[in-house]
C-alpha cells in the first residue's frame, strides 16, 4: 500500500470517527442533545480544537485542547451516542491523558459530562478508573480551574467527578446528576418518580450538587466560557483585567435589605454569574469584575432564613471563598445578618461546625480580603466574614451596627433589671444601637472607615488597588484541618 493509499484509508477512517453511527446521533439528537463532537465545537474557538488520540479504539471520550476567546483550555467530552458513554479502561486513559497536560502546562479544564456509568462488562475492574481519574483532578485541583457541564446523564461513581471540579454546571431536562438509578431510588408503589424529578437540575440546584442550572445546552456552554473568561488559567497567573471599566462610578443602590441590586450595582456593566442560586439562600455568592478585576462577593441576605446563617449558607460560603483563594480572586465580603440562625437543639452540632467551617475558610485565605458593613453584623457573622484581624480591609455604612449580640437579645440579658424598673424597651434597644454604631465602631479601630453608601464601589476597587501585590503566606504544613 503506498503512501496514497494511506493516505485514503486514514481520510476514510477519520471520516468515520468525525460522523459516527447515523443511528445514534439522529437518537441524540432526537432526545434534544448535541454530539460530543458537536459541543466542543460550539465551545472553542473556530478551528482552534487539536484532537488528542482521535484513533483510539474503545474510548467513547472525545478529548483534545483548544482556546475559548483566545484562552487555551482543554476539554473531555463523553460521547453518549457511542456505547452510552460509558465509562471503560480506553476512556479513562484518555482522560487522565488530558489532566496530565492541563496540569504540565496551566490551563482550565472543562468536563463534558454525558454518560450512563461504568461498561457492565468490565465489571468490578472498572472501578480503579475512577479513582485514578478522582486522585488527578484531586492533585489538579487549586491548580487548574476544572468545570463541569452535565448535559446528559451521569450517574454512579461519575458524579464524583463533577463535585471535585471548581464548578458544576448541568442542564434542565437532560442533565441528570444521580449516585442511584430511578429504579433504586423509587421504593413506593404508585409513587414512582421520573429520573428529573429525583436527579434533574432543579433538585440538584437545592441540595447545592450543581453550582448553575442551564435552560439548554448552548445556554450551558455560554456559562463555561463567561466562567473562564472571569478565571485565570491556573494559580500561577493573575485573571485577565479589563481596562476600560469605570472606577469612578458612583451607586446608586443604598437599601441594604436589596441584596441582588446591591451585588450588580457593584460589578462592572452591573454584570455578575451568581452560584449555587438555590442551595443556602441565606448567603448569595457571585462571580464578577469590579473595576476590571475579577473577584468574588459573597453577601448575607437578610430576606432570606430571618437575614441568619444557617448551615447550608456558612458551607456555601466557606467552599466560595476557598474557590477564590485557590486563584487569588479578592473576596469581597458584605455583610447584614443578625448573626447565625437557631435551629433545633438537634441541628445545634451542625450548625456549629458549619460556623467553624466558613471561619476558618475565610481566616485560612491568603487572597485579599475586603468586608462592608452595610447592616447588622452581628456575633459569629462579623467574626467569620468582616473581623479586623481577618479581613485586610473593613468599611460600614453610617447606619451599620457591629455588636455580639441583636438589640433584643441585648436588652433582655443585659438591662434585665431596667425593664423591671419600667423603662421602655425600644429606648434601650435605640441606646444599645447606637454605642455599636459604625462611627463608634471606627473610633475603636473594628472598621476602617465610615463611608457613604453610593461610594462603596470607589472604595472597594481602591482598596483591591491597594491589595493587587498582597503576599501572604501560612506557615509550612501539608494542609489544615478543615472541619467539615
Amino acid at each position: 500500500m503506498d503512501m496514497s493509499e494511506r493516505l485514503q484509508a486514514l481520510a476514510k477512517e477519520k471520516t468515520a470517527i468525525l460522523h459516527g453511527d447515523a443511528e445514534r446521533v439522529a437518537k441524540q439528537h432526537a432526545d434534544g442533545k448535541c454530539t460530543a463532537r458537536e459541543r466542543i465545537g460550539k465551545l472553542l474557538d473556530a478551528g482552534s480544537f487539536l484532537e488528542m488520540d482521535a484513533l483510539r479504539k474503545g474510548g467513547n471520550v472525545v478529548c483534545g485542547s483548544g482556546t475559548v476567546a483566545g484562552q487555551a483550555v482543554y476539554c473531555f467530552a463523553q460521547d453518549y451516542a457511542s456505547m452510552g458513554g460509558a465509562m471503560t479502561k480506553e476512556q479513562a486513559e484518555k482522560i487522565l491523558k488530558v489532566l496530565g497536560m492541563a496540569r504540565k502546562t496551566g490551563a482550565p479544564v472543562v468536563a463534558l459530562m454525558d454518560s450512563a456509568g461504568v461498561k457492565i462488562t468490565e465489571g468490578a475492574s472498572a472501578m480503579p478508573y475512577y479513582a485514578e481519574i478522582v486522585a488527578a483532578m484531586a492533585r489538579l485541583s487549586g491548580v487548574c480551574p476544572m468545570i463541569a457541564c452535565v448535559v446528559g446523564p451521569c450517574t454512579g461513581l461519575s458524579t464524583l467527578l463533577t463535585q471535585v471540579c471548581d464548578i458544576t454546571i448541568q442542564v434542565k431536562k437532560t442533565g441528570e446528576i444521580a449516585l442511584n438509578t430511578a429504579l433504586v431510588m423509587n421504593t413506593e408503589k404508585g409513587k414512582e418518580k421520573t429520573s428529573q424529578q429525583l436527579f434533574g437540575a432543579e433538585v440538584m440546584a437545592k441540595q447545592g450538587a450543581c453550582a448553575l442550572t442551564a435552560e439548554n445546552e448552548d445556554e450551558a456552554l455560554a456559562f463555561v466560557s463567561a466562567l473562564i473568561d472571569l478565571l485565570p488559567a491556573s494559580n500561577m497567573e493573575d485573571a485577565m483585567i479589563n481596562l476600560d471599566a469605570d472606577l469612578n462610578r458612583l451607586m446608586v443602590c443604598e437599601n441594604p435589605d436589596d441584596v441582588s441590586s446591591l451585588m450588580a450595582d457593584l460589578c462592572d456593566d452591573n454584570r455578575l454569574i451568581e452560584l449555587y442560586k438555590e442551595f443556602g439562600t441565606a448567603v448569595k455568592v457571585a462571580l464578577c469584575r469590579i473595576g476590571g478585576r475579577s473577584c468574588g462577593v459573597i453577601a448575607t441576605n437578610p430576606q432570606e432564613e430571618g437575614g441568619r446563617l444557617t448551615a447550608d449558607a456558612c458551607r456555601k460560603a466557606a467552599r466560595f471563598v476557598r474557590l477564590c483563594d485557590c486563584y487569588h480572586l479578592p473576596v469581597i465580603s458584605l455583610v447584614n445578618t443578625e448573626g447565625l440562625a437557631v435551629p433545633c437543639v438537634c441541628g445545634q452540632g451542625n450548625l456549629i461546625k458549619a460556623a467553624a467551617e466558613l471561619t476558618y475558610a475565610y481566616a485560612e485565605a491568603t487572597a485579599p480580603k475586603i468586608a462592608l458593613m452595610t447592616g447588622n453584623a452581628v456575633g459569629a457573622a462579623y467574626v467569620a466574614m468582616g473581623g479586623k484581624n481577618i479581613a485586610d480591609v473593613s468599611y460600614a455604612w453610617p447606619t451599620a451596627m457591629i455588636a455580639p449580640l441583636t438589640k433584643e437579645v441585648a436588652v433582655q440579658t443585659m438591662d434585665a433589671d431596667l425593664l423591671l424598673k419600667g423603662e421602655k424597651r425600644a429606648d434601650l434597644e435605640e441606646k444599645y444601637m447606637e454605642a455599636c454604631g459604625a462611627l463608634n465602631a471606627a473610633a475603636q479601630g473594628i472598621v476602617d472607615d465610615v463611608i457613604e453608601p453610593r461610594e462603596s464601589r470607589k472604595y472597594i476597587i481602591a482598596a483591591m488597588e491597594l491589595l493587587a501585590s498582597k503576599h501572604d503566606v501560612n506557615l509550612p504544613k501539608k494542609h489544615g484541618n478543615l472541619p467539615l
